[in-house]
């Protein structure tokens, strides 16, 4: 018996390691001798131990988090930043020999490439032009892995921290840029108003009906009010036929 036992065992545990099976996002690099044959995969796969090696790849999206990096801004602003990074493997076969841990590789440069990136901008632009600087990230990265068979996807930076002596310039210049706009916006207020006044008094000017007919809209407004004190404005035609009398008086 053990004569038939033995080979039997050995053939099924010949054929336990040679079978594999490779789900649908999944591919198999498979080397003979150390030499690249090719990728297989998916479905049911025959491997030759011993003399044959396959090294699984997953082909799904993979998610990283960029840890917080220091970076100092164009305007030698000092603040704490992190992303995350989206990238998939697009060929397995260079993502396993072109790179020795194309993982680690990818985390590697977009930790640099951040720093990099954000280091070229003011503080002003990471906080507003969050959507471009994810752009030129993504960018630059897809371009430096595309040699490792890597396609980064996205890159989203997720935080730009800031410290409490910055978050407080940062308010006060906020408040001084909001009482400047309040000045500017009453004293074109001032302006429309004293544009309005003259364009007013150039129409009473040359329409001495009018200006007389705001004389008597004037006192009528006087006599409504409840007060013990009027007032009789004199007209301005009364006051120069005063100067003109005392002229000839002279």
């Amino acid at each position: 018996m053990l004569v038939y036992l033995i080979p039997i065992a050995l053939a099924v545990g010949f054929l336990i390691l040679a079978i594999k099976i490779l789900p649908e996002f999944e591919r198999g690099v498979v080397f003979f001798l150390g030499r690249f044959q090719g990728v297989k995969g998916p479905g049911l796969i025959f491997i030759i131990p011993g003399i044959q090696q396959m090294i699984r790849v997953d082909l799904r999206i993979i998610t990283f988090d960029v840890p917080q990096q220091d970076v100092i801004s164009r305007d030698n602003v000092t603040v704490r930043v992190n992303a995350v990074l989206y990238f998939r493997v697009v060929d397995a076969e260079r993502a396993i020999i072109q790179v020795e841990d194309f993982h680690m590789a990818t985390n590697q440069l977009a930790q640099t490439t951040l720093r990099s990136v954000l280091g070229q901008h003011d503080l002003d632009e990471m906080l507003a032009e969050r959507d471009k600087l994810n752009a030129d990230i993504q960018r630059i990265l897809d371009e430096q892995t595309d040699a490792w068979g890597i396609k980064v996807t996205n890159v989203e930076i997720k935080h730009v921290d800031l410290d409490e002596s910055m978050v407080r310039a940062i308010a006060r210049q906020a408040e001084a840029e909001r009482d400047r706009r309040a000045k500017v916006i009453h004293a074109e207020g001032e302006h429309q108003a004293a544009q309005k006044l003259l364009d007013a008094a150039s129409i009473l000017a040359r329409q001495p009906q009018a200006l007389q007919l705001r004389y008597l809209q004037t006192i009528a407004s006087i006599t409504t009010d409840k007060t013990s004190t009027i007032v009789f404005p004199l007209p301005l035609e009364f006051m120069d036929a005063l100067k003109a009398y005392a002229g000839r008086k002279d």
